[in-house]
């Protein structure tokens, strides 16, 4: 790793956050090749070798990616590595327990050969990184705790220091500083950037199920009077069927369902989901984490960009939050590539106004999917379950109605930079490097 000996202190593009969207983003950038040298920095031991003892069966999570975001991944030539681990989605099945309504939307009704895939976070980590420390142009600073962040005149300084180094603080002046270290960002309430927060009062449960049915690349989201259930397919390990959940409760459920045995859990989940899949066999370790929509107000400053969930945290209903985050940055690593064409500054303000303004429709409407689902399956009014139900059937009948709101499922309603990425990739580099 050449390019990790020596950190720059005058770098062209900071990037705090080394999570998926972090690297991502250093890879689009990259991908450019237009001479920029690029930090990832984090507080995390991102280059230490992982020393995950966990069962792989079960403990491991996962995201849902859609089409924009494989098409993204391709783009970058990292989708052969990534499939040989991914689980496609051929279906989605969508219900609401005790009511008539459900619907289905399929791959063959889009022409495609999946509506998305599912794959495991740490597969999806593991790539990335290990195609970024093979970049001369990306440096990795981690362990690194930011110090001090001051906006000067056509930069922005850093003051960091490595957590095993307390004492000594380096410095950084970087052209163009992405904030993208998550929703509760350190960084963003250094620069006192405000942010909003909708609680739901709710906990996502997420833990890995194993399975006496196969799947067969079914995706289900349940809506149940305790709140949106989804079991999502994984790849079979060790011939384990496997799903992937996500069940979001009432804070005071989450508490009972955290006290209950294996079996108990699993017998109270059956009792919600049913038994489209057969019978429930086995749980992963159960996570937990409020459910809340936090949106910074500000999301550019001359030299400053937020991303990610430092930008916008969703519901997890809809699954939308990293697939919205890749969008967000192929759309801004794109804009700030052709500025360099246009001989604009990089960092300059007017360039970065011109993403936002680039993706205000697609975060909007991300959002008011994501935040109006959850609303409107979670309430108890018959006259609003009835119209739920209407529309799920509504949703199911028409053609047309279900190939528009599979397509914003998948984010191919809003035009992404895709071409203009896979133009500036260079052929030679592959997950072969």
């Amino acid at each position: 790793m050449p390019n990790k000996l020596k950190i720059s202190q005058n770098p062209d593009i900071s990037i705090i956050g080394g999570g998926m969207v972090g690297i991502s983003l250093a890879l689009l950038l990259s991908s450019y090749k237009l001479g920029w040298k690029i930090q990832i920095i984090d507080s995390r031991s991102l280059l230490a070798k992982s020393n995950n003892t966990l069962d792989n069966r079960f403990d491991r999570r996962t995201t849902a990616l859609s089409q924009s975001s494989y098409e993204i991944y391709t783009a970058l030539g990292l989708w052969e590595k990534l499939n040989v681990n991914a689980s496609p989605i051929n279906e989605v099945h969508i219900s609401d327990k005790g009511f008539f309504g459900n619907a289905k939307l399929t791959a063959q009704d889009q022409n495609l050969p999946a509506l998305g895939y599912i794959l495991e976070n740490q597969t999806i980590s593991d790539t990335l990184l290990d195609k970024a420390i093979k970049i001369d142009d990306i440096e990795i600073i981690d362990t690194a705790k930011i110090n001090k962040i001051k906006p000067v005149s056509g930069a922005v300084e850093l003051c960091y220091s490595k957590i095993s180094e307390p004492d000594e603080i380096r410095n950084i002046n970087t052209k163009l500083l992405i904030i993208a270290d998550g929703a509760e960002s350190d960084t963003r309430n250094f620069l006192g950037i405000e942010s909003t927060t909708k609680d739901y009062g709710q906990v996502a449960i997420v833990s890995n199920i194993t399975l006496s049915k196969d799947h067969n690349n079914v995706a289900y989201e349940r809506f149940t009077d305790s709140g949106p259930l989804a079991m999502l397919p994984l790849r079979k390990i060790e011939g384990y069927n496997r799903s992937a959940l996500v069940w979001t409760v009432s804070s005071a459920q989450a508490q009972k369902l955290a006290a209950l045995t294996e079996a108990e859990f699993l017998n109270e989940l059956q009792l919600a989901f049913g038994f489209r899949l057969g019978k429930f066999t086995g749980a992963s370790r159960r996570h937990s984490y409020p459910v809340r929509l936090t949106t910074s107000k500000e999301q550019v400053r001359s030299n400053i960009v937020i991303v990610g969930n430092a930008a916008h945290a969703l519901h997890p209903v809809a699954g939308q939050g990293f697939n919205l985050a890749l969008r967000d940055i192929a759309a801004l690593a794109d804009i700030l590539a052709k500025s360099v064409t246009e001989e604009k500054v990089l960092g300059e303000y007017r360039v970065l106004e011109n993403y936002i303004k680039h993706q205000k429709i697609d975060q909007n409407r991300t959002i008011f999917l994501s935040d109006f689902l959850p609303t409107v399956f979670g309430s108890t009014s018959l006259l609003i379950r009835l119209a739920r139900n209407i529309g799920l059937v509504a949703l199911d009948s028409i053609p047309l109605l279900r190939r528009n709101f599979a397509k914003m499922g998948m984010g191919l309603h809003t035009k992404a930079p895709k071409i203009n990425i896979a133009r500036t990739i260079d052929s030679t580099a592959s997950d072969s490097e």
